[in-house]
């Protein structure tokens, strides 16, 4: 499993979820995963033992977002995401959607593929 697999299966649950922009008529709660980065930050003798992938979860709400950005956090914990950031974006004046971001990051490891 991967980054982008695992958060739309923890996250499918609680509120609509897609990668990249929404497609179709967004409703007045979701949230849109764009991934960051992949990383072999964590290695020794040129081997690379694990891989960081890191996304960023942007929260859309017309309205009071605080109880879900509570849950997803939570959600996020408890499922050993590391969160590496969170910030209000701003207000979208032409939407009326409040933007907020979350950074995760997980850890998964790695194995080089060896051609036979």
């Amino acid at each position: 499993m991967n980054l982008l697999e695992e958060l739309n299966t923890i996250l499918k649950p609680l509120l609509p979820i897609e990668t990249g922009v929404f497609s179709g008529v967004p409703p007045d709660l979701y949230v849109v995963i764009t991934p960051l980065v992949d990383t072999f930050e964590l290695h020794v003798d040129n081997e690379p033992g694990y891989e960081i992938q890191e996304a960023r979860l942007s929260l859309f709400a017309k309205g009071n977002y605080t109880a879900i950005k509570t849950k997803l956090v939570r959600t996020l914990l408890g499922a050993d995401f590391t969160i590496t950031d969170r910030r209000y974006i701003g207000h979208e004046d032409d939407t009326g959607y409040y933007h907020y971001a979350i950074d995760v990051a997980k850890h998964y490891e790695f194995q080089v593929e060896t051609e036979e």
